[in-house]
């Protein structure tokens, strides 16, 4: 089978091409949003092929997946015909939740796929079928030692999104445990908290290097208030990290008891992250807990086979 989708979120996609199939993703001369072509800081297969717009009307497409609402009319003006259509839909809705209007609502001829029983049961989605197939991540390997006594968080642009992903919330945190923070344009957070920069210190790895500097420290913080399920949490469970998580959108069902400590109170998720850094060996065994977990429900077999299923339902 040939799928047509574009490059919009690596780390998914990354995962989502590890399938049987040949993956056409579009590329144009200034690699742009519409035109990224292949991953460069992921590990793709031969499989992912790069094609510029003006040639697609020449490629046989068995299925497309869209991700984003323009896309429909890209693949009217790029392909000339509409082969089956997935709609894949990363986020939680956003505006006036829970009645926010899902682009794909009532659209003829299309699939809905969501990534989180969360984000389905939030969209309104009309009439339109949909379906949820859950995240899988191709496994990084236990690389946990925890050696450094810090708390790891992982967020892009944390100044400019604020509260939704828990910015205000990380110096009431660095308070309890020094914080690292990975991720595009965290340069001045520590400034901008108004913390000491030991205290929170910023990292812009691409992403080969990223697992391997999470897995040093000793547990994962996600302070993120409004996400569909940030890949980065499944990825710090896969790792061995034991995790200190607010209790929002679809981290309840993420993380089981035994996987490290989730709530809405700043002050429980507070003494987990004390608790973890004061003792390794605890951290260790919640850590085993969470791998078991990630391993068991977001394993990459299970959302390869999801979609496998789902592909030649559509494409029939």
């Amino acid at each position: 089978m040939r799928i047509l989708l574009w490059h919009v979120h690596g780390s998914w996609t990354t995962a989502f091409v590890q399938g049987p199939h040949t993956y056409v993703v579009p590329v144009t001369p200034d690699r742009g949003p519409d035109g990224l072509g292949r991953a460069r800081t992921f590990d793709w297969p031969d499989s992912v092929v790069e094609v510029p717009p003006e040639r697609l009307r020449d490629e046989d497409i068995d299925v497309v997946v869209l991700q984003r609402p323009h896309e429909l009319a890209l693949v009217d003006a790029w392909l000339g015909r509409r082969p089956p259509l997935v709609y894949l839909e990363h986020n939680a809705p956003d505006g006036d939740v829970p009645h926010t209007r899902h682009p794909a609502a009532d659209l003829p001829g299309v699939t809905l796929v969501h990534v989180t029983h969360f984000n389905r049961l939030m969209w309104d989605t009309g009439n339109t079928p949909t379906v949820v197939i859950e995240h899988g991540i191709v496994d990084p390997g236990r690389l946990w030692t925890g050696e450094l006594p810090r708390a790891a968080v992982v967020v892009n642009e944390p100044v400019r999104r604020g509260r939704t992903v828990g910015t205000d919330l990380l110096p009431a945190f660095a308070r309890a445990a020094p914080l690292d923070v990975f991720g595009m344009r965290t340069e001045g957070l520590a400034g901008h908290l108004g913390v000491p920069e030991e205290s929170c210190r910023s990292h812009e790895l691409v992403q080969r290097d990223l697992h391997a500097a999470m897995a040093r420290r000793r547990l994962y913080l996600h302070p993120v208030r409004w996400t569909s399920l940030g890949l980065s949490l499944l990825e710090a469970m896969h790792l061995g990290m034991p995790v200190v998580a607010l209790a929002t959108t679809e981290v309840t069902e993420a993380v089981p008891q035994g996987a490290g400590v989730v709530s809405h109170r700043i002050d429980v998720l507070q003494d987990a992250v004390r608790d973890f850094l004061a003792d390794p060996q605890h951290a260790r065994t919640v850590g085993e807990g969470a791998r078991a977990a990630a391993l068991a429900r977001y394993g990459l077999t299970r959302f390869l086979d999801d979609w496998e299923r789902l592909l030649k339902e559509v494409a029939r």
